[in-house]
């Protein structure tokens, strides 16, 4: 199956969160991928200060510092519910988080090569074959098969692997999906041990941590003006900051079926997202490739 994020545990409070759960679950759901992906836009104005991994440890950084605000994963708060800390599940939590910080830098790493909406499409690999791999029956297997039809159309029609720039956008956006397919398989461990949230939280942190030493040297970039400070900003909260609030609106309302569709639509909403904010416009080799990717997620996630 696709994956569900780490559950969180609670209600929604607040007249924001009861007004925003009146919304229908799609409307919810594309709400998230046009958040996420107008960050990565505005990360690819970024590249021109800050190498992609600089970019995509602000953007993990500034991310676990608004959920340790938010969640306070520590102490008598978690306690209260039942919960403690031990080795094991801060070693899982901390894995968790090296993996989604991995997937963001390859996939920064990635769309500073090739148009957005490629590169998701392109990344998309990974989840497709945890469901595949994980899966029963006829439906893994079609989309085994309409998922590798995508990657051909877009390695052998869209791009030139001629080009060392192409060559390697693709292969780190097959990166990225390798690490994706690792964040779904620890997100379940995470999502099933009781933390939800707060493991994200710790895991978050210590992706950040990890990539401190690569980041480190070019961070500064962050402050060369007030303009680039509030577009690393405004890449951390579209990016990271509003998605994982906007999930825990749709958490339980949506099966894996409606999960699976819904996430089909994701690598056009990148398309869209590149074609309007850095004028992209996909040739007819990836136009397909993203069609072919999308029924895969589409099928692989139906149960």
């Amino acid at each position: 199956m696709l994956p569900y994020p780490p559950r969180q545990h609670g209600r929604q409070s607040g007249r924001i969160g009861a007004a925003l759960t009146a919304v229908p679950a799609p409307g919810i759901f594309i709400a998230t991928a046009l958040s996420t992906y107008m960050g990565a836009g505005f990360a690819v104005g970024l590249f021109g200060v800050m190498p992609p991994v600089t970019v995509a440890w602000w953007r993990v950084t500034i991310g676990a510092l608004a959920l340790l605000a938010w969640r306070r994963p520590w102490g008598d708060r978690l306690r209260g519910r039942g919960y403690a800390w031990t080795r094991r599940a801060l070693g899982a939590a901390a894995a968790f988080g090296v993996a989604t910080a991995t997937m963001n830098v390859l996939f920064y790493a990635s769309i500073s090569y090739l148009p957005m909406g490629t590169a998701v499409s392109l990344e998309f690999l990974g989840p497709v074959i945890v469901a595949i791999l994980t899966g029963r029956g006829w439906r893994p297997r079609i989309a085994a098969a309409l998922a590798m039809a995508g990657v051909a159309s877009i390695s052998g029609v869209g791009l030139d692997i001629s080009d060392p720039a192409h060559r390697a956008g693709m292969l780190l956006a097959l990166a990225a999906g390798l690490a994706w397919a690792c964040y779904i398989l620890l997100g379940h461990r995470v999502a099933t041990s009781g933390a939800g949230l707060d493991a994200l939280a710790v895991g978050t942190a210590a992706g950040a941590l990890f990539y401190t030493p690569l980041a480190a040297p070019t961070a500064s970039g962050a402050f060369s003006s007030a303009g680039t400070a509030a577009a690393v900003l405004g890449v951390a909260v579209l990016s990271t900051v509003i998605p994982y609030a906007l999930d825990q609106i749709n958490l339980g309302r949506l099966n894996a079926d409606a999960f699976s569709l819904l996430a089909s639509l994701m690598p056009a909403t990148s398309m869209v997202v590149g074609i309007i904010m850095l004028r992209q416009m996909p040739n007819i080799g990836e136009l397909a490739g993203l069609v072919l990717v999308s029924l895969a997620v589409a099928l692989a996630g139906r149960s």
